[in-house]
């Protein structure tokens, strides 16, 4: 492919994904009937993934390997554990640390499918974005090292955006979760995997742990919890993913994930 036809893919791709990524949350929560959000979260997932099939299939003339069904419920389990067991390992640093510990459980079964839903729509999009668009084409144009680099970057500062960002967090972001859902994706070959890393990411960290998601707080979460010391440990604010364990924790599966991926090639 010419570099200026990529480039016009590459940027095509980018924008017209974030605008439906902002359509489709807008649209979700504009329904004012709250039990239909649910569904309708849902369907702009996959809707979502349709739309990039085509949009791939039109521009790059080439199958849509990153989606193939088949293997679709494996890596997206497979992610969804991982995600829960990444978060469990970052608390578990903290608890050993004194800096985080329960005192209460509750649950309340549609606030939490509720949210549980919505964070599919959210982990849909943004890899679209940022591993189906970003960081695939550059992969493709010129290697993984520099794919890694630049769709971890854009992914930490699109972050800077939210409530109690920082340049730290941003740079926290762009290490723990930019590297380990593009090296899943590069390890699996299916945006499957990643967008189920990002789907127990989002919902574990807030509505099971009680931190805040990237700093927006959540209000129905399954364990009270109290955070304590200083924010090196906690991620403040912003939330556990501002934190010296989650970015620890996330190199090293990102590490992780890589080796697997070059000894399988080999």
């Amino acid at each position: 492919m010419p570099f200026w036809k990529w480039l016009l893919c590459l940027l095509g791709g980018l924008i017209v994904f974030m605008v439906l990524y902002i359509l489709a949350s807008a649209g979700v929560n504009a329904i004012p009937i709250r039990w239909a959000q649910l569904p309708a979260a849902v369907f702009a997932g996959f809707l979502g993934l349709f739309l990039y099939a085509i949009w791939t299939n039109m521009t790059e003339h080439r199958p849509i390997t990153e989606l193939y069904l088949k293997r679709m419920f494996k890596d997206l389990g497979n992610g969804l554990l991982l995600g829960v067991v990444y978060f469990g390992v970052v608390v578990g640093v903290m608890a050993l640390l004194d800096s985080y510990s329960v005192t209460g459980v509750q649950f309340n079964w549609f606030p939490q499918l509720a949210s549980f839903l919505f964070f599919f729509l959210v982990a849909v999009f943004e890899e679209i974005v940022f591993r189906g668009v970003l960081f695939r084409m550059i992969d493709d144009r010129w290697n993984t090292g520099v794919a890694l680099i630049v769709s971890s970057l854009a992914f930490g500062a699109m972050h800077l955006f939210n409530t109690g960002a920082t340049l730290w967090s941003a740079v926290a972001i762009a290490i723990e979760a930019g590297l380990v859902m593009g090296a899943a994706f590069k390890c699996s070959g299916t945006l499957w995997l990643p967008i189920g890393i990002h789907w127990a990411w989002n919902y574990v960290e807030g509505n099971v742990l009680g931190f805040a998601v990237s700093g927006s707080p959540v209000q129905d979460k399954i364990f009270t919890s109290i955070i304590t010391g200083p924010d090196w440990i906690t991620g403040g604010i912003f939330g556990a993913e501002a934190s010296v364990p989650a970015v620890g924790a996330g190199l090293l599966l990102a590490i992780i994930l890589l080796a697997n991926c070059k000894r399988d090639r080999r």
